[in-house]
Formats: structure tokens, C-alpha cells, sequence
């Protein structure tokens, strides 16, 4: 930690994290992901909205149509794709924009899908141009075009796909190409989870993990998860973990606040970047406005890592304000940490 609270470390070795970690992965955290629509918490009108679809879709025996999901991490993305392709009774194959780095990467998986599987990217707004408009042919005819030789011998192949789903995601939907956009029949936004929404979320991972869980405790943790389930389920485990050791393994609401407290995680879900960078708004910046870019190199942290995972929470509390200037810290942001209010223009 350095002067004036400001935390320098990278903030992708703590608990709260923009991207799905090694442990995300395990057996047990799979195990926590709902398998059907029917089981899915929170999102009301998107869940619907797929689950009309996917009927509609089974009745008429055609594949469903392209889905576009966007919103910040951990809102349950990855999560919906595993169970369009259980509904559907297809294959899921996963990949990332970053990991096609080549057309051939996309063609080697497209070639092999069969007719109702489910081609799954994440971070889709990072996909190279020359991968990206190989999609386009193959999203609107299921086809892709092969170019043999080069210059005068140069010949063109046109290699039929099977009829699959190509399901999207993204944090940085602005980034998308508007061809590729558009060639998405579905576009949902996922928004953060509400505080009801997140009680039974934690309620029922309390279940499935076995645990002792109160009815206080679950209340605190819901509040803390900053409207995001990966949050949640991540900070059950630590509290779990402190619980069995501090508390006889009944995780009640003293047992949350203590074990948060030695997260950072305070009662709002902030951690210490999130505080950090009120701070640094605050006190360098005389409460702002001020460039993100500004922000960033105080902090020494990567501007998408502010963007994208520390700025959509504090937006949607109203900690922060993106204008036309910059970003300024609101009235309840030198409140909750005990600054006094100064004048800003």
C-alpha cells in the first residue's frame, strides 16, 4: 500500500477479478453454474426472451438464431451458453477472441462442429479483422470460403458448415464492427443482479457446497457481491474458509463482515482499487472531472481494467459520473469514505 491508500499491486491477483480464474474451473465451481432456464436466477426478461426463442426454434426443428450477450464480467454469460446448448441438445465449444489469432484457428473449429452445436465466443470484441470477416459467411450461410494458391493460380473454394449456434459475448460491446453485430438475430444485455436475486443465488451455492448458512448471513453476502454472481459465489467460498476455522462453520453475518473485512471487501462490495480510485478522483483530481487515462497512470493500472471492471459498479451506484470532461466522484462517494465534500465545477 502506498501513500494516501492508494494500492499499486495488479489487480488481478485478488479476489475480484475481471476474467474466469484456474479455480472457476474446478468441479465445484462448475457444479454451481444452473444447467436449464428453469434453474437460472435473475435476468427475468432475457431468460424469457431465450426461452421463447429456443420453443420456437425446437418446433420449427431449426437451429436458433446467432446470440449476442453483453454486460460486465461475471453477470452469467458463459453461464447462458452452457445452457443453450444443454436446451438445445448440442455440443458446446468454447473459445476466446484473443485465442483465434489465425483464420485457420476459426476454420479448424468451425469444420468440425456438427449440425446444433454451440460455437461459444468469449471477449468476441477482440477478435482479429481478418478472423472476424471469415465469421461473416459463416454466420449468414454457413459457409466458408477457402483461397487456394495465390496470384494468377489463385483459386476459391466455397466448403459447406453444418448448421451451428454462434453465441457471443462481450463487456465492450461499443467495439464491436457493425457487420458483425448485426449478423446476430438475439442481442441481450445482462445487467448487475439484484440484491434478492443475489440472496437466493447464495442460498442456493450454500446448498449445493453443503454449508451452514443463516438467513443474516446471506443478507450481508448479497450486498457485498457487487450485483454480480461470480463475486458472490467467490466470496462464499472465503468466508466458508473462515468460518470452518474462526466461526465452528456457521456462516453467519458476523462471520461475513469479519471475513471481508480481511478481503478489503467492505460494505458496499468495494475493494481497495475500487477505494483507491474514489481517492485518487478525490484528492488528486479535486474530485474530478478527470481523463480515465489520468486515473489510470496514477494508479498504475491498465485503463480496460478500470473500464470494465472497476467502473460499471460504481456507475450503477451512482459512486461516480462519466461526463463529457471526465469522471467525477459524486456526493455519496467522499461520504462513504469519510471526506469532506469539496467544491467541483
Amino acid at each position: 500500500m502506498s501513500d494516501g491508500g492508494l494500492k499499486f499491486s495488479s489487480y488481478s491477483q485478488g479476489v475480484l477479478t475481471s476474467s474466469s480464474l484456474p479455480e472457476d474451473h474446478e468441479p465445484e465451481i462448475i457444479s454451481l453454474r444452473p444447467t436449464s432456464l428453469a434453474e437460472y436466477i435473475g435476468q427475468p426478461d432475457t431468460i424469457e426472451a431465450i426461452e421463447i426463442a429456443i420453443k420456437a426454434a425446437q418446433m420449427r426443428k431449426e437451429p436458433l438464431d446467432h446470440v449476442l450477450f453483453h454486460g460486465p464480467p461475471g453477470l452469467g454469460k458463459t453461464t447462458l451458453a452452457h445452457i443453450i446448448a444443454n436446451e438445445m441438445g448440442g455440443k458446446l465449444v468454447v473459445t476466446s477472441g484473443p485465442a483465434l489469432e489465425k483464420g485457420g484457428d476459426l476454420i479448424g473449429l468451425l469444420t468440425h462442429l456438427e449440425a446444433g452445436d454451440v460455437f461459444f465466443i468469449d471477449e468476441i470484441h477482440r477478435l482479429p479483422k481478418t478472423v472476424e470477416e471469415l465469421l461473416y459467411p459463416a454466420m449468414e450461410d454457413f459457409s466458408i470460403d477457402f483461397i487456394f494458391d495465390k496470384g494468377l493460380h489463385a483459386r476459391s473454394h466455397r466448403f459447406r458448415l453444418k448448421k451451428f449456434i454462434m453465441i457471443g459475448a462481450t463487456t465492450r460491446v461499443g467495439l464491436l464492427s457493425s457487420p458483425l453485430r448485426h449478423r446476430f438475430g438475439i442481442f441481450k444485455n445482462l445487467d448487475f443482479y439484484s440484491i434478492k436475486d443475489l440472496e437466493k443465488i447464495i442460498r442456493r451455492s450454500a446448498t449445493i457446497l453443503n454449508l451452514s448458512l443463516d438467513s443474516q448471513g446471506a443478507a450481508e453476502l448479497s450486498t457485498r457481491s457487487r450485483g454480480t454472481p461470480r463475486i458472490a459465489n467467490r466470496l462464499l467460498k472465503r468466508v466458508r474458509d473462515y468460518a470452518q476455522v474462526k466461526c465452528g462453520g456457521v456462516i453467519s453475518r458476523k462471520a461475513v463482515i469479519d471475513a471481508l473485512a480481511l478481503e478489503g471487501v467492505d460494505a458496499l462490495g468495494l475493494t481497495d482499487l475500487d477505494r483507491s480510485y474514489l481517492r485518487t478522483i478525490i484528492t488528486y483530481y479535486k474530485g474530478g472531472p478527470v481523463g480515465i487515462e489520468a486515473v489510470a497512470a496514477t494508479l498504475q493500472e491498465e485503463t480496460d481494467t478500470l473500464v470494465d471492471v472497476v467502473e460499471p459498479y460504481l456507475l450503477k451506484i451512482g459512486l461516480i459520473m462519466r461526463t463529457s470532461s471526465g469522471r467525477k466522484a459524486s456526493a455519496e462517494a467522499f461520504s462513504h469514505l469519510g471526506i469532506e465534500p469539496v467544491s467541483v465545477s
